[in-house]
């Protein structure tokens, strides 16, 4: 049986980032979606379903942490929430641990090391996932 592909929305208000995302998770095997806005990211959540929804934390109108605790009250079960930023990496842990993310990745992370870290972060659910089923 064939691994399906792990579905990803990138949010963030920067389009060049969005394309670079888009471009370098596409080529590893993902199939991405992006969104430019804070606005209408739980709406999009719950229609497309995501495995994983990859937020910008410096996103005009509602910070990445706020969409995030937004978002999770549509989105379907098991869907992830990794932050994505410039920040220093212990703001960025802070903040992700605070706001209940289920990962953070900064944004100098790029192409195979982006797939890569975004790739472990869903096995790992998953493996929690299945050890805690009955």
């Amino acid at each position: 049986m064939s691994e399906m592909k792990i579905r990803v929305l990138v949010v963030d208000d920067d389009q060049e980032q969005l394309t670079l995302a888009e471009r370098s998770l596409s080529a590893y095997g993902f199939d991405v979606r992006t969104h430019r806005s804070s606005l209408g990211v739980s709406n999009l959540v719950r229609s497309t379903m995501p495995d994983l929804v990859l937020l910008d934390v410096n996103i005009p109108a509602l910070t990445g942490d706020k969409v995030l605790t937004l978002a999770r009250g549509q989105a379907p079960a098991g869907t992830l929430f990794v932050l994505f930023s410039a920040s220093d990496e212990s703001t960025l842990r802070k903040l992700a641990k605070d706001s209940g993310a289920d990962g953070y990745i900064t944004k100098s992370t790029q192409g195979e090391d982006l797939a890569k870290k975004l790739h472990a972060i869903h096995a790992k659910a998953r493996g929690t996932l299945a050890s805690s089923a009955p």
